[in-house]
This record gives C-alpha cells, sequence and structure tokens, in this order.
C-alpha cells in the first residue's frame, strides 16, 4: 500500500509514523523545511519539502500509483486543493480531508457525491466533542467509544479494591457473574498492555477495558461498583472551536452550561451563538473566578483551551474544589503518561481521534471502525468478516491468531455473542477485535486473506 500524506504537522507526522511503522510505503509532503526535517530525522519516510497541492509535485510524487491521499495540513483550502488536484490526475486514488471550519459541515456529504469526489472527510473537533458527550455520560469511566452504531459499547474503568471482581480469574467469570459478567478485551497494568486470558485476575488498580451491549451497560457498571449519574449542568473552559459545538451539543441535550473564554471578541461571538449557554469572560484558571462562579457544584468541568499547561491547571483546581467528572484537552503526547498520576485520567487529544478516524479508512479489508488506546499502544478494530478472511468458516480454536490479538466478540443478526474455542466467525458478521500495536499487521492479514494464497 502507497500512501501520501499532505501536511506534516502533528497529525501528519503521527500517522505518517504509525503506517511506516507497519511497513506501508509513506511519503509526506510539506513546504515547511523545518516540519519536513523532523520527519526526515525520526522516521524511515520517504519526505518532499514542497506545496502538497501543486499538481506538479503530486505527479513527482507518484499519486498515480498511490492508493490513498491523506490531506491533513492546518489549512482546510490546501487540503481541499490537494484532493481536487488528485481527482483530476488519479481518480482512483482513495481521498481523505481534514476540514476543521465549522463552515464546512452541511458540506461533508455533497465532497462524498459531487466533484471533487472526496471519500473521507475528517474533523478531529467533531470526534472529541462525541467523545467528551459520552465521558459525560458514563463519569466512572476513564474512555468510552461505540461499535454496531452504537447498540455496543467499550469503557475503560479503573479497578477499585472493593470491586467484587478484584482477584478474579478471567476463566471463572462466567461462574461468578453469569450472562451478566462482563467481556473484558483488555487490561492496561503500570505501562503494560496486557491481552486477556483465561488465567489472567484483575487487581484493584488496573484499567480495565470491556465491551458490552449499550442497554446492559448500567447492569455491568454496578459489577465494578460505578453507576450512571445524570449530567445536569456542566462548565467549559475554552471558547475556541471545542468549546462552541460542545457548548451547542450541551444545549441541545438541556444541559445548563457556562463557558468561560478569556478573549473579549470571543465572549462577544460566543454570546450571539448561543441560544442558553452563559459566556463569562475570565480567566478559567483564575481560582477566585472558579470561586464566585461555584465551579465546585459543576456536575462536570471539561477544560479544553489551546493550551495544555493551562487545560491541567483547570482541571487540578477543579479536583480541589470538590468535582469528580473533569475532562481535560491534551495536545501533547508526551503528557498523556503523566497525567494519570495526578488523578487526570478522563483526557481528550484531537490528534488522536484524527489518527483513529484516518485508521479506519486506511486498513485492509471491511473496517468498520478504528479506535486507538493507550497513547496508540492498543487499538479496537470492528470490521465485516469477509469469505476471502482466513478468520471465517472455522473453529477459533483452530485459527492462529497473533499474538497480542483477540477476537473479543461477534454480532450476527443483532445477536451479541462472547466467543469460545468452539465458536465460528460466518461472512457477513460483525466481529469486534482488540490488538496491541505490534499484532495489528498480522491481524490486518487474517481479516482479508485467507492465508493458504500466500
Amino acid at each position: 500500500m502507497k500512501i501520501i500524506i499532505v501536511g506534516a504537522g502533528e497529525v501528519g507526522y503521527n500517522i505518517a509514523g504509525r503506517l511506516a511503522s507497519e511497513n506501508k510505503q509513506v511519503i509526506v509532503i510539506d513546504k515547511n523545511p523545518d516540519a519536513v526535517r523532523r520527519l526526515s530525522e525520526n522516521l524511515d519516510i520517504q519526505v518532499i519539502t514542497a506545496s502538497g497541492s501543486n499538481p506538479k509535485v503530486l505527479i513527482d510524487a507518484g499519486i498515480n500509483e498511490t492508493d490513498i491521499l491523506l490531506a491533513v495540513t492546518d489549512q482546510d483550502e490546501t487540503n481541499l486543493v490537494a484532493c481536487l488536484i488528485t481527482d483530476l490526475i488519479s481518480p482512483t486514488t482513495k481521498k481523505l480531508v481534514r476540514l476543521r471550519d465549522a463552515d464546512f459541515d452541511s458540506y461533508h456529504e455533497r465532497f462524498k457525491k459531487e466533484a471533487p469526489h472526496i471519500d473521507t472527510v475528517i474533523n478531529p473537533e467533531i470526534e472529541v466533542v462525541n467523545t467528551i458527550r459520552k465521558l459525560m455520560e458514563v463519569p466512572g469511566a476513564v474512555d468510552v467509544g461505540d461499535f454496531v452504531d452504537g447498540q455496543v459499547k467499550y469503557i475503560g474503568i479503573r479497578l477499585d479494591k472493593n470491586s467484587p471482581m478484584a482477584g478474579i480469574r478471567l476463566i471463572d467469570f462466567p461462574a461468578e457473574f453469569g450472562e451478566e459478567r462482563p467481556l473484558i478485551a483488555a487490561i492496561i497494568r503500570g505501562n503494560k498492555v496486557i491481552v486477556p486470558r483465561g488465567g489472567n485476575k484483575l487487581e484493584p488498580g488496573d484499567l480495565v477495558y470491556f465491551v458490552c451491549e449499550t442497554i446492559k451497560l448500567e447492569k455491568t457498571l454496578k459489577l465494578f461498583g460505578k453507576k450512571i449519574q445524570p449530567i445536569q449542568n456542566a462548565l467549559i473552559i475554552g471558547g475556541g472551536r471545542i468549546g462552541e459545538r460542545l457548548a451547542k451539543r450541551l444545549e441541545q441535550d438541556n444541559i445548563k452550561t457556562k463557558i468561560i473564554e478569556s478573549d473579549i471578541n470571543r465572549c462577544h461571538y460566543l454570546s450571539e451563538q448561543m441560544d442558553k449557554t452563559v459566556v463569562l469572560h475570565g480567566d478559567g484558571s483564575d481560582q477566585k473566578l472558579f470561586l464566585e462562579e461555584n465551579a465546585g457544584q459543576s456536575d462536570v468541568v471539561v477544560s479544553v483551551t489551546d493550551d495544555d499547561e493551562t487545560n491541567i491547571l483547570v482541571s487540578l483546581l477543579a479536583k480541589n474544589l470538590g468535582v469528580q467528572n473533569t475532562i481535560t484537552r491534551i495536545g501533547k503526547s508526551s503528557y498523556s503518561p503523566l497525567l494519570a498520576t495526578i488523578g487526570l485520567e478522563k483526557v481528550v487529544n484531537p490528534r488522536l481521534s484524527a489518527v483513529s478516524s484516518i485508521l479506519q479508512n486506511v486498513r485492509k479489508g471491511k473496517v468498520l471502525s478504528d479506535i486507538s488506546i493507550f497513547g496508540e499502544r492498543g487499538e479496537f478494530i470492528e470490521a465485516i468478516a469477509l469469505e476471502t478472511s482466513d478468520i471465517t468458516n472455522k473453529p477459533l480454536k483452530k485459527i492462529s491468531f497473533p499474538k497480542g490479538a483477540l477476537l473479543v466478540c461477534i454480532i450476527r443478526e443483532g445477536q451479541i455473542m462472547i466467543p469460545a474455542g468452539d465458536s465460528s466467525v460466518k461472512p457477513g458478521d460483525r466481529i469486534i477485535m482488540f490488538a496491541v500495536k505490534h499484532a495489528v499487521k498480522k491481524l490486518e492479514k487474517l481479516l482479508t486473506v485467507k492465508l493458504d494464497f500466500f
């Protein structure tokens, strides 16, 4: 697979590194020499210092032999022009475009159907707002996401020492919890990702990822000693694009919302855009303002300014005032491993959201969603089982799954099944898998073509 990436910013850098680690042929184009130098020094890929929207540059890069073009610069217009030129030169190349401006939202579907034909539009900010909203719905969770059009959820939750699951081997879950038992997909212990087997025990302090039907979520959370608590009011720190989108979403859900924004001109703009949200001008990290606005009484405090340090400080301040549910936007990957140690576990990252959106469109086979967790060290992959795949029409115990990969569940005609050794996947089944980073390439091969063909 050959992939051209236009844009060497954070998203371009990280998706290039991810794809290069899977031995895909990657070329990155960017006119910023410093950004290009960073890639060439750290990644084993080809780089070109030029404009990715220039037709000659794209032709010289081999766009006619390219499977996928990813246009992910910080400039929406540059991304659109790159896709337009690619569509003219190489119509068969799959085109993915990153668009951040909300004014383009209503045109996403038209881009897919009309010229220039664009296969997928990616807006990380929409994905981040969706993630924040899901985290609000499950206050005890560190990570939340959907499969099967929302019928199935995955949840990451920290195991308390008083949990009835602590110390129980997974093989004993059916006897202990019956049909209501959660489907454990991954265990994060310390800095290690564990793909669970029957002999593994859950230990207090583990970050446990499980999968369950959405309608059974409340019962499953009780087994972890957690419960769903409806959100009635929210405080948002930062009135940028993410803060604005989130406030409008919360207004639709009839949640009382306040935004604190430091830019007075932005405050005036937000006041005109909002129907019920209260817009306040001030420094979100100002403890006096927090006390005046009774921030400690908020059901959730969401800090989404453009500054990571401010977001961390705000969340710590909210925690100190007694807010249990804080959500922190982080842009720098280097901060992620440190935040859990200071009590900030609900973290959203626009870059990771963009990477996950891109990966599901890059994966071979009929992949419906691809979600990275724990600093991209693990992936949930939801796919349709193909007739040509080696995973179909044989008992699972006879399939050589890559080490570090696990078939989490099978969905057939609306029925969600926990797989056992004698279970088999039928063509057309939806399947959800989990894999650590090094196992993804082999799992991808397993999903596409029968291994007998190699």
